[in-house]
């Protein structure tokens, strides 16, 4: 029998929720869970059963589902339900010009949980209102991928505190404005997780948690449509077991067993840890590795259909529980598939790798035609969500720019790819950058590239030489990435040390555990000294913080560079980039010159975008009547005042 969506919803709730009613505490608590779980089960049930209904017991597992929701309700902190309430009638708060962002590994930034609470004076000089913490669970002690191989979800890495330690600091950043973001690693666990030790010791039920064949036939119909993910550490993305005597998928390293989300017992466990950290007080989850959780025969196993229906039912059954909560993507894959993620039912932030990636290619080639056209093509997403613009983080940089666009301006895609990558590992001639290749194949000269944004820009090369001149070029690059980044639309995300201008690390090639990953070159220790460098004027990294601070307040004083629409313009000179921010009847025009020789406009592109009056730049500290020319490295925010 076919019935409508609305029939069979209806039917479905009159048979389970008499059974889920009575585990309320109260009535006033029903009333506000069913308000909620009337608005959002529609789509949640939608969405699992074009997952998971063809299987018999899927209304056991919906039940299992609604039950997760209401005990996750019922143990959230009444001061996030508050929380909860005020942006689900201020949706778009994350928008704000006030927003500024901030990523680290709590042990490399502060030594402990405790520690870093005790740094949030500093985050508040800085000016942040978020704060990502890399991966802090449980996890394996030699090698854990830097934390991404999660052992315990609900446990601290206790090098690091506790879940309470954890619970404590949510708490004072609350309370001083900066919502804490976490990792929510999805896709795989440890093989140390008991869910994995469970299935090691052979119990049906957890190796139905994970893909473990008994056979590499029973693995043909995947093998030869994978992509291999660290070629140069592991070969495949299976890995033989001899204490189980099965094959294990391991998409990412052998200790990472991908869970199998067709078995809907695993969307259930993993609402559950997911819930668990949005009332521990997580405000943003980042969903980690999202493109690859869905498995399907005869596919390349990314970017599924059902890998979006997915995520798009935990965005739902977070709605019930945890209102306020939201989803950060991570998909550093082809730009037409890290857009599709992002929606206000999926994700309704987004990592940007495509304008992380255009900021270093612009910086090498001094030429912004490529950057132009790929972010005319991909930067816009839809109106509630929000790009996290980034320029370095704790990964490597992939050169992720859409081959068609590179055809189209008559570039090899190929050959423009070994070329970054050479200049950013200082093998290309006259390259400023200092850089450490990762995953390096060395037949194809294919590879990744690690290092730190100073670094990268110039500052170690120009600090070795002596180079006066060379390190205010660098400092010169350094902020106008950052300029960029703080006005292009979204929120800016700061990598803590690069505020200060701190280099590479090259002490992880003396670490057994570290020297097969050469990301380990950008996830710098930030010491004492280091913080106290910014009182230092007359330092590369006095000079770089100081700089930062003042885009920093000029960004939070304009309200342009918040909620307001972002539009790539052709600035007909292929040295500046060139995008407005507009409002009602209000544009801010964005200039930068990539080059390393002044640049001049033609007046009439200002004139036609800024009209009603004299435009000023918010940048300069003295007013200036020739804005149509920009200096090596310049940037400028133009507007006219009202």
């Amino acid at each position: 029998m076919d019935h409508s969506l609305d029939y069979d919803v209806r039917i479905t709730l009159e048979r389970l929720l008499p059974r889920l009613k009575p585990k309320a505490n109260s009535d006033k608590e029903w009333a506000a869970f069913e308000a909620n779980l009337n608005t959002q089960f529609p789509r949640l049930f939608a969405l699992l059963r074009s997952l998971y209904g063809d299987q018999y017991d899927f209304y056991y597992h919906l039940e299992n589902t609604l039950e997760t929701l209401l005990i996750a309700y019922q143990e959230r902190p009444s001061v996030l339900r508050n929380q909860d309430k005020k942006r689900q009638a201020d949706p778009l708060w994350f928008k704000r010009e006030t927003m500024l962002g901030a990523a680290c590994y709590v042990d490399l930034f502060a030594g402990d949980l405790k520690a870093l609470r005790e740094q949030i004076p500093y985050l508040k000089e800085l000016g942040l209102t978020y704060l990502h913490l890399m991966p802090l669970f449980k996890a394996p002690e030699a090698n854990s991928d830097g934390g991404y191989a999660v052992s315990d979800y609900r446990q601290v890495n206790p090098a690091l505190g506790t879940m309470n330690d954890l619970k404590r600091l949510a708490a004072a950043l609350r309370k001083e404005g900066i919502v804490m973001v976490l990792d929510f690693v999805f896709n795989h666990t440890s093989d140390e997780h008991d869910w994995a030790v469970r299935a090691q010791h052979g119990e049906q039920e957890y190796l139905d948690y994970y893909f473990c064949f008994d056979h590499r036939s029973q693995m043909a119909p995947y093998e030869p449509y994978l992509r291999e993910i660290f070629p140069e550490i592991r070969q495949g993305c299976f890995t033989w077991r001899d204490d189980m005597q099965r094959w294990i998928w391991t998409t990412f390293n052998s200790f990472q067993w991908d869970l199998n989300y067709r078995n809907p017992a695993v969307f259930n466990a993993m609402l559950g840890e997911l819930l668990f950290l949005a009332n521990a007080g997580a405000d943003v989850l980042r969903f980690d590795a999202l493109a690859f959780v869905w498995k399907e025969a005869g596919t390349t196993c990314e970017n599924l259909p059902q890998a979006h229906s997915l995520i798009q039912a935990f965005n739902a059954a977070a709605r019930i529980a945890a209102p306020g909560l939201l989803f950060k993507s991570e998909a550093i894959v082809h730009p037409d598939d890290v857009v599709r993620y992002i929606n206000t039912d999926e994700c309704q932030l987004s990592y940007n790798p495509l304008t992380m990636a255009m900021l270093w290619n612009t910086l090498a080639t001094r030429d912004v035609t490529l950057m132009t056209r790929s972010l005319q093509a991909r930067f816009p997403i839809p109106p509630d969500t929000a790009w996290v613009n980034y320029i370095r983080g704790h990964d490597d940089i992939g050169w992720t720019f859409d081959d068609t666009i590179a055809w189209s301006l008559g570039t090899d895609p190929d050959h423009h790819r070994r070329f970054l990558n050479q200049f950013y590992t200082g093998q290309f001639p006259g390259s400023f950058a200092r850089g450490v290749p990762f995953q390096e194949n060395k037949t194809t000269g294919d590879c990744r590239v690690a290092g730190q944004l100073a670094s990268l820009a110039g500052l170690e090369q120009a600090l070795n030489d002596q180079d006066a001149e060379e390190v205010r070029r660098s400092i010169n690059r350094i902020m106008l990435m950052h300029a960029l980044i703080l006005s292009i639309g979204g929120v800016p995300l700061l990598y803590l040390g690069d505020e200060l201008g701190l280099l590479n690390d090259y002490s992880y090639q003396q670490d057994v555990n570290k020297l097969n990953d050469s990301r380990w070159v950008n996830r710098v220790a930030v010491k004492d000294a280091d913080l106290e460098l910014r009182h230092q004027p007359d330092t590369p990294n006095g000079q770089v913080y100081a700089g930062l601070q003042r885009l920093v307040a000029i960004r939070k004083a304009t309200p342009l560079l918040g909620d307001a629409h972002t539009h790539i313009i052709e600035t007909g000179n292929p040295h500046v980039f060139g995008f407005t921010r507009t409002r009602d009847a209000e544009t801010l025009l964005v200039l930068a010159n990539f080059a390393d020789f002044e640049q001049s406009l033609d007046q009439s592109l200002i004139d036609s975008l800024l009209t009603g009056g004299k435009p000023t730049d918010l940048l300069e500290t003295k007013p200036s009547s020739d804005l149509k020319t920009l200096q090596p490295h310049q940037v400028r925010w133009l507007i006219v005042q009202q």
